[in-house]
């Protein structure tokens, strides 16, 4: 037993691990993220806020019939049905952006897959061809 600096066994120091110091960045510092990323957070809160503020229920409802309007829409109204579902990919693309650092590959992979898909459904119905 010396009066090393040493750690006793299972405990974790600033460096992420017990005892040694690696010299590399470890996994348990946080990160620094980028202004642009911090930018888009505050401006996006006071719309969080306002959202959480409503019953859940109204925006799902909101969002639900303006997907089914946008997809139900044709011939002479298809304009505004691709109208419809632009507003649904910007919203879930907005979401998608404010959850992206949390999101694993697979689940970013899924969602970003389905505001894709909303979008290009949105392009064939504004030229006619859906």
């Amino acid at each position: 037993m010396g009066t090393g600096s040493k750690e006793p066994r299972g405990v974790r120091g600033p460096r992420g691990s017990s005892g040694g110091s690696s010299g590399g960045s470890s996994g348990n510092q946080p990160r620094r993220e980028p202004q642009h990323r911090n930018a888009f957070e505050r401006i996006s809160y006071p719309w969080l806020v306002r959202m959480l503020a409503v019953p859940r229920w109204l925006v799902v409802v909101l969002i639900a019939s303006s997907l089914l309007l946008g997809l139900v829409l044709s011939d002479g109204l298809a304009w505004l049905g691709s109208m419809f579902l632009l507003f649904v990919a910007l919203f879930l693309a907005w979401l998608l952006a404010l959850s992206w650092p949390a999101l694993t590959g697979g689940r970013r992979f899924i969602r970003l897959l389905a505001v894709v898909g909303i979008l290009g459904i949105a392009f064939l119905k504004l030229t006619g061809r859906f």
